[in-house]
Order: structure tokens, then C-alpha cells, then sequence
């Protein structure tokens, strides 16, 4: 079925069109979300959220503004760091085992496995170092800029400016 189509028929509320998006999306979803809050659990329960706001918010997508992927994206990513931002995840990652700072300390730079998860890797692998950084910093790891700025020890105004250009570096990458 085209795509075109099935977006239409979910946008309509067909219960068998959301099946099928959902069958084609949720694991490249999921992905993002979990390489935000590092948690499977409410990874899964934020990818739940994600589509149920989709469901209900499905008549704010159009074509003319992107890709669906891309705006089901981006619902994820706000969703993933809204629920890091939380009161109730910060206490709740204050009772954390040993385990979990673990496996975060050793997935921290993991950065080739995050790209991988949504399909542009080959894009982001071609941007220069600075890029890669900021990009795993702020669209994967969920910081702010100015969290990223401090992490970075750069100026807050040179972050800006680098996301500015890194994305639009992307984006002309994207379009070739």
C-alpha cells in the first residue's frame, strides 16, 4: 500500500492504517527514544505515548512541511525528553543500581549505533567532527544548548551557530 495513502487513511482514524504505520515504524522509534532515556521500559511506554498523540494529533501532519517519518520523529524526540526532563524520572534515576551507570558509561560514545537506528548514518558520517558531536549531544542525547554548551566549554552563542550550520550541512546532504 502506498504510503500516501495509508498516511491518509490514518489521518482518518482507520484503525488497520495505524497497525500498519505502527508495524513500520516503531522499531527506528523506539531506537531514538531508548538512546534518550536508556531505560526499555519506559522507552516502550513513551513509544505507546508517542503513537497515541500521533493518533490524536494526526490532522497537524502534511506533506508540504516533511516527511511522516521525520514528524513521527520528531513527536518521539520531544516526548523521550520531556519524560528525561521530568521530576518523576530524575527521582526515579536517583534510585538507579550500579548496572545501569554501567551500561550508560559504555554506551555514552556510542554514536555510530544511534545514527544506525534511524537511517542516516552515511549523512551524519560525512559532517565534520564538530557536527557529529553536537548532533549526538542534542538530537541524540537529548541535551539542551546550553547543556551542551557547558559540556562542550564553548560559548552558548557558538552552539547555536553550529546547530545552525551542522543541520543545514545535513540537510543539503539529505537532498543529493
Amino acid at each position: 500500500m502506498e504510503l500516501e495513502i495509508l498516511i491518509e487513511q490514518f489521518q482518518n482514524k482507520d484503525a488497520k492504517a495505524f497497525e500498519s504505520l505502527y508495524e513500520m515504524y516503531n522499531e527506528s522509534i523506539f531506537g531514538v527514544i531508548n538512546t534518550i532515556v536508556k531505560n526499555d521500559d519506559i522507552a516502550a511506554e513513551v513509544l505507546q505515548d508517542v503513537f497515541i498523540k500521533a493518533w490524536n494529533k494526526s490532522d497537524a501532519y502534511t506533506a508540504k512541511k516533511g516527511r511522516f517519518f521525520t514528524w513521527l520523529l520528531n513527536i518521539a524526540r520531544n516526548a523521550a525528553i520531556d519524560k528525561v526532563r521530568s521530576k518523576s524520572f530524575k527521582n526515579a534515576q536517583q534510585n538507579q543500581d550500579i548496572d545501569f551507570f554501567v551500561h550508560s558509561i559504555e554506551s555514552n560514545d556510542n554514536l555510530e549505533q544511534k545514527i544506525n537506528a534511524i537511517g542516516i548514518k552515511k549523512y551524519i558520517g560525512k559532517l565534520a567532527e564538530k557536527c557529529k558531536q553536537l548532533i549526538d549531544l542534542i538530537y541524540f542525547k537529548g541535551f539542551t544548548q546550553k547543556e551542551t554548551a557547558e559540556t562542550l566549554e564553548i560559548p552558548l552563542g557558538t552552539v547555536k551557530t553550529r546547530n545552525r550550520n551542522c543541520i543545514s550541512e545535513l540537510r543539503k546532504a539529505l537532498e543529493v
